[in-house]
């Protein structure tokens, strides 16, 4: 039969949370009134979590799996799954439990009412240090302010789409994805669920500071054309600057010949700040054409090492 209800879970290293999580996953689909698929993605996990969803797949025909052929990233990893999924429902959380499956049920019932994308809002982190959650808070409405779109502050990939907009989602070939920031770009009849975010149930954090920044940038880059204004208008500040500096110079060498502001210091000092803004613009829009040449390229978001579970499904 054809699941109603499709799961979607990345897996990196997670043999230690594994257990837990599917025992927590098959309490919620025994409260559910239709077919369930679990959509297991490992994404080039080095411990024994490949190993686990051989084993999880063999005592439960519901669990599927994807083995990518080599760690593609978290996003990627849920682009898979999307690819895969058949429910007419489909539900992306992560594998540390701090997105609370207990949650989907009241998703579910969003979905009944005619909401489309059902996204999970955190209202607080638990047991996270300051700066982490400083640098989210700050993070999240820079983006939600910059972004051409309106994208929800303080909300993770934890979700429930419609299929109408997987379908769309699935549509979407680009490279850099940042599902969050796609959730929101392909509109439809959205809302939110509210909750208190757990503190991650075993293992090590899998988003360090730099992947963190990293997918920051990524989601900036993806949905805003400001930092390349930014950079026009430093500019456009840095040359009349420079025209009011020279209009300086000029009345100090005519008006006040022994100043020691016309000095090598002066100079020195416009030519670092001059080199500082073409540097900071060259890199910016770096970030622009990376993501052009990473586009043309045309190669495949992923490849796969192994599939169970999908009985001969093509993907979308």
């Amino acid at each position: 039969m054809t699941p109603k209800y499709s799961f979607i879970i990345p897996i990196y290293n997670e043999e230690k949370t594994l257990p837990e999580l599917y025992r927590r996953l098959c309490a919620v689909m025994a409260r559910l009134d239709a077919e369930v698929e679990l959509i297991l993605v490992n994404d080039g996990s080095s411990d024994r979590s490949l190993q686990l969803l051989r084993d999880l797949h063999k005592q439960d025909p519901r669990v599927c799996y994807l083995s990518l052929a080599r760690n593609f990233g978290h996003q990627i990893a849920v682009t898979a799954g999307l690819n895969f999924a058949r429910g007419e429902a489909v539900v992306v959380l992560d594998a540390d439990l701090q997105d609370p499956p207990e949650l989907i049920p009241d998703m579910i019932e969003k979905w009944r009412q005619g909401y489309q994308v059902i996204y999970a809002q955190r209202i607080q982190r638990r047991q996270e240090g300051w700066f982490k959650r400083f640098t989210a808070y700050v993070f999240y409405r820079i983006l939600n302010h910059l972004a051409d779109i309106d994208i929800p502050t303080d909300t993770g990939d934890f979700c429930l789409m419609d299929r109408q907009v997987v379908s769309v989602l699935n549509a979407m070939s680009e490279r850099n994805r940042y599902i969050r920031g796609l959730r929101s770009w392909v509109g439809f009849q959205q809302t939110s669920i509210r909750f208190e975010r757990d503190p991650r149930y075993a293992g090590e954090v899998k988003y360090t500071f730099r992947k963190s920044f990293g997918l920051a940038v990524n989601g900036l880059v993806s949905f805003s054309r400001v930092p390349l204004r930014i950079s026009t208008y430093v500019g456009l500040l840095s040359a009349v600057m420079a025209i009011v500096m020279a209009g300086l110079v000029l009345y100090w060498r005519l008006a006040a010949a022994h100043s020691p502001l016309t000095g090598f210091a002066t100079i020195a000092i416009a030519i670092f700040f001059l080199g500082a803004v073409q540097l900071v613009s060259i890199g910016i829009l770096g970030e622009y054409i990376g993501r052009i040449y990473e586009e043309v390229k045309g190669r495949p978001l992923y490849t796969l090492a192994e599939v169970a579970g999908f009985h001969k499904h093509t993907p979308e």
